[in-house]
């Protein structure tokens, strides 16, 4: 099989804070693998959390350095790509990327799309949630509005863990409660912004204003010491995100959290997310996919296995202005995978990758 390694930039139509900075624009990895006049496409994009950040430039150098090993395999050769990828220890995005492009080859090898293939019900896929970033309590109403002119949303995710302290994230949510439609959904990501007293406090609180769960309120660094007196205490459902990466995280976690956050970047692809999820069902926990600065692509990707999810968080894509792909669509404000074969994606016309 041949691979093709290409990058490509898109832009955020608004720019996106949490607590760990500020993002406007990524540039991420388009993989495409080809065997029998078959392609398949595949997704990698940047993120900054773990022991080793992932840049654009680890990521494509992994890629590239990898590629005329794999190419003796053939695109259902995937257990023995997975251990060359892990034994090469390439970058979990990267990996990603190679493993999304063999199922959407495999997809479209036997014409079906890969919920269809799984035996997946599109009717059980929840809403998916937009975010508002971390910002002034004028500016996160905005947002809130800004939403509400591009689409429906009735499931609203707030960053939280501001730099400048609880107050102003309380000020800040009140103001997205305020403006947010009556029978919207409130979840609040702190992203590690939180110390365990100051998360005591928050999910308290909270509770009391309508939030129904919150995300990563510990660092990551803290978490496993912390999160079992934040569990005994919170009225809250807790979820983590920087706290797990792969199935081999979740059994330490599971009597100490709610829910687990599912990046395919973080995962590795398609492959492990879903053992993340049997494991995660195994252990009694809830489960959300999640992304980064992904496209379409990679959004796509994740909601084939959405019906198997608890929670949606793949708005990535809405917020950019230059999304060069089609693939799973807006509908009621669930993200719907297609008929289409594989990850059922394309190109938009005219669309420019650079």
């Amino acid at each position: 099989m041949q691979i093709q390694i290409q990058t490509f930039t898109v832009h955020k139509r608004f720019p996106l804070t949490i607590s760990r900075g500020t993002t406007a624009e990524s540039s991420n990895i388009w993989v495409k693998i080809q065997h029998e006049n078959i392609e398949g496409w595949g997704e990698a994009s940047p993120f900054s959390i773990g022991e080793k950040p992932q840049t654009t430039a680890i990521l494509q150098q992994a890629l590239q350095q990898v590629a005329p090993t794999l190419e003796k395999f053939t695109p259902l050769d995937r257990q023995q790509i997975e251990q060359v990828l892990i034994a090469a220890q390439i970058p979990s995005a990267a990996r990603a990327a190679i493993d999304m492009a063999l199922h959407d080859w495999m997809g479209k090898k036997v014409g079906l799309p890969l919920w269809q293939l799984w035996g997946l019900e599109r009717d059980r896929i929840p809403p998916i949630s937009v975010t508002i970033g971390i910002s002034t309590p004028e500016a996160a109403k905005q947002r809130v509005r800004n939403w509400l002119e591009f689409i429906d949303a009735r499931v609203l995710k707030v960053k939280l863990g501001s730099p400048e302290g609880i107050a102003a994230d309380r000020e800040m949510l009140m103001a997205v409660k305020e403006e947010a439609p009556r029978d919207a959904l409130l979840y609040v990501d702190a992203n590690g912004g939180w110390n365990l007293p100051d998360a005591v406090k928050m999910c308290d609180w909270l509770a009391t204003v309508g939030v129904h769960y919150v995300e990563q309120p510990l660092a990551s660094v803290s978490a496993i010491a912390d999160l079992p007196r934040l569990y005994q205490q919170s009225p809250l459902p807790i979820f983590v995100d920087e706290s797990c990466f792969t199935s081999a995280d979740i059994p330490k976690l599971a009597n100490c959290v709610h829910g687990i956050n599912i990046k395919l970047m973080k995962s590795g692809g398609l492959t492990e997310a879903m053992r993340m999820v049997y494991t995660a069902k195994a252990c009694g926990l809830q489960v959300m996919f999640g992304c980064y600065s992904d496209s379409c692509l990679a959004n796509t990707a994740a909601a084939q296995l959405a019906p198997l999810a608890d929670y949606l968080d793949l708005d990535s894509h809405l917020n950019l202005i230059d999304d060069p792909f089609t693939g799973a669509v807006m509908n009621g404000g669930r993200f719907l995978p297609n008929d289409l074969p594989g990850l059922g994606l394309g190109v938009i016309p005219g669309g420019v990758i650079k």
